[in-house]
């Protein structure tokens, strides 16, 4: 009898031994499955303020918000002229000179000629495109992409570093490089 009481001793702290490490083991699991959830709803947001140029009193609020590999602009800009207007973001966040030239061309990482966001023949990754404001002046700019990114390695996507321009006039897709949209009327660097 007292052996097979040490038998079944034995048996038991072997089995709860067992049964512990399988919860251990699915515990784990499901940490790893949580972690996992957490970084897929992971959201980085920042936000600019626009500042005229060109003799302009275009001002605004730009916000870059990236979530699951997808980023969300919304620009929210007053002062300016009733009609369209072109929007891009350009190759530098250099907005120090009084014309907004100080940020470059258009952002180009591809190579590509200019043209309407995401024609066959062609595109700038700054290629935003026209939008309209009404007779107060007031515009809001929606885009979104999972052709840029915030901070990330890929330079072909990474938006940090850039601009965001606001034209006096229109963009017409085909003139190049830069879509004959007229002087730069407010700016705003992308900056981390």
């Amino acid at each position: 009898m007292p052996m097979a009481l040490i038998l079944l001793t034995a048996f038991s702290c072997k089995q709860v031994k067992k049964e512990t490490e399988e919860v251990s083991e699915e515990m784990e699991e499901m940490v790893d499955e949580a972690k996992e959830m957490v970084e897929e709803v992971n959201v980085e947001t920042i936000n600019f303020q626009m500042e005229p140029k060109s003799g302009s009193t275009v001002t605004g609020d730009v916000t870059f918000t990236e979530e699951n590999g997808v980023v969300k602009m919304k620009a929210m800009l007053t002062g300016l002229t009733e009609g369209e207007h072109a929007i891009h973001i350009h190759e530098k966040a250099d907005c120090s000179s009084d014309d907004g030239k100080s940020t470059g061309g258009h952002w180009n990482p591809t190579g590509q000629p200019h043209g309407k966001w995401g024609a066959e023949e062609g595109y700038h990754r700054g290629d935003i495109g026209n939008f309209t404001a009404d007779a107060e002046g007031n515009a809001t700019v929606e885009f979104e992409t999972d052709q840029w990114c915030i901070g990330c390695e890929d330079e072909t996507k990474n938006i940090v570093g850039k601009a965001v321009i606001v034209h006096q006039g229109v963009d017409d897709f085909t003139s190049q490089p830069s879509g004959a949209a007229g002087a730069r009327v407010s700016c705003t660097g992308i900056i981390q």
